[in-house]
């Protein structure tokens, strides 16, 4: 049940990431402020428990009813500082977005972007349980989704438009085949090259 903002008082930023668990590409993170009627949110749920279509439609109601943010660490940065590093970056980069024009942060996990600001509050499983959360979810997972279809046209051979950079078994097996390519994260790839 994704109520937990309504127990928030004040401005409330969702924030969320995508991309973590994949073999290539950028970690995106997005924040929300919700601005318009809750109604136009009852469909807002966990991008993971969406299909394409419904995380399509979403995200334009989402963008045309909040206010949205993004931000993302590139590969390289994943590469120098770990992937959780460069998500809590990325998570920095859009509250330092917002410039303070909040009450509180929920961010979803077990990790704060800045333990010196009081204003976050994590969430743990937040997709699931706020309805801001679920809302940077969703609007995140379309823009990544758009990234690696675009990368799939330029290295359709790893099937990217399918597989979204993930380790599917297709995915793999054209790695061992055709070698990493540039989006790849090689740190991700040290058992399977």
């Amino acid at each position: 049940m994704l109520n937990l903002d309504n127990d928030i008082n004040g401005v409330i930023l969702g924030i969320d990431e995508v991309g973590r668990g994949s073999l290539i590409g950028p970690v995106i993170v997005a924040g929300v402020i919700i601005k318009s009627s809750l109604k136009k949110f009852k469909e807002v749920n966990d991008s993971k428990k969406l299909s394409i279509i419904k995380r399509e439609k979403l995200n334009t109601i989402i963008k045309d009813n909040a206010y949205c943010y993004f931000a993302s660490s590139n590969v390289a940065e994943i590469e120098e500082v770990n992937i959780l590093q460069a998500t809590l970056l990325a998570m920095r980069r859009i509250i330092k977005q917002v410039q303070k024009n909040y009450d509180h942060v929920l961010v979803d996990g077990i990790h704060s972007p800045d333990k010196t600001n009081k204003k976050i509050i994590l969430v743990p499983g937040g997709d699931s349980k706020s309805l801001s959360i679920a809302a940077a979810s969703i609007i995140a997972k379309v823009k990544r989704d758009a990234i690696m279809k675009k990368f799939s046209k330029k290295y359709k051979e790893y099937h990217w438009h399918r597989n979204m950079g993930y380790g599917t078994q297709e995915h793999i097996t054209a790695i061992k085949k055709y070698g990493p390519s540039p989006y790849h994260r090689l740190s991700f790839l040290k058992k399977i090259i």
